[in-house]
């Protein structure tokens, strides 16, 4: 996501620093006008605005750690990641301590709507904050909702999220089962085609699932973390996510088969025999 974000920002006359953790995924931002820095502290000196998107909490409190040297007291911390409700707590915390500005803003959106510039931005912190943030936001997104104080974003993601995960496990389970019964799988995506149960995240994964194409869009790694974020929340609200755990579950199958890396479309190729 960082790579298709940091374009549309160049794209809208930002002059951009980057750092990537592997030197070669900041080469195309490099090719298209932006300054590749050597480290975090480099990538933020001075900076007014600084967006993270990395893997989990743990990865960006390390470099905002890291660039701790460069960053200048009541600069705003735009942090795009799916953290969790902890995590997020954690890196506010960390934003205080730093004196930044802090608005968490995670993103609704796989790899193709980043690269268009039409993600939706669930974006929640100081009033005070919008402004400089807004034109930011009209950069990578389609739509922008403010959703409250910071905090505000990670919880509606993760809500979103249990949705993506939900929808995508129904999937896998209904073509499984048309398989299992002898059915052309095929089947069930024309018998839902147009109605009031389909929408075109149905057709999208349902092909995917049914022609063996996982190019990753959305990684059965993140969509499992995803998952784990999910459920630590629900569990803190005493919500049974049942649904969530067993969508989970048949991504971690995914992944302990090799499919990690694989859209998390590949879940269809998960166990489910009883």
């Amino acid at each position: 996501m960082g790579e298709p974000i940091g374009q549309n920002l160049i794209r809208a006359g930002f002059a951009l620093r980057a750092w990537n953790r592997s030197s070669d995924k900041a080469k195309p931002l490099a090719e298209a006008g932006a300054t590749v820095a050597t480290s975090p502290a480099e990538a933020v000196d001075g900076a007014e605005l600084v967006v993270t998107v990395l893997y989990d909490a743990d990865a960006v409190a390390e470099v905002m750690q890291q660039a701790r040297s460069g960053l200048k007291a009541g600069a705003t911390w735009i942090q795009v990641s799916t953290v969790g409700v902890e995590g997020c707590q954690r890196l506010a915390e960390l934003a205080a301590e730093y004196g930044l500005n802090f608005v968490d803003a995670p993103v609704l959106g796989t790899k193709q709507p980043a690269v268009e510039g039409k993600l939706v931005v669930l974006a929640s912190g100081p009033d005070q904050a919008r402004d400089r943030c807004q034109p930011v936001f009209e950069a990578i997104a389609a739509r922008t909702l403010w959703v409250g104080s910071a905090g505000s974003g990670s919880k509606l993601k993760l809500v979103a999220n249990a949705w993506v995960l939900a929808v995508v496990e129904g999937i896998a389970e209904s073509l499984t089962l048309a398989r299992e019964l002898g059915l052309d799988p095929h089947l069930f995506l024309d018998a839902v085609a147009g109605g009031a149960m389909d929408a075109p995240y149905v057709q999208l994964k349902g092909k995917s699932m049914i022609e063996g194409d996982f190019s990753p869009s959305f990684g059965v790694s993140g969509a499992a973390k995803d998952g784990g974020l999910i459920l630590a929340a629900a569990e803190q609200a005493g919500v049974d996510m049942a649904i969530t755990r067993a969508a989970k579950g048949f991504l971690d199958r995914a992944a302990a088969a090799g499919h990690a890396d694989d859209d998390l479309s590949a879940t269809y190729l998960a166990e489910r025999s009883g």
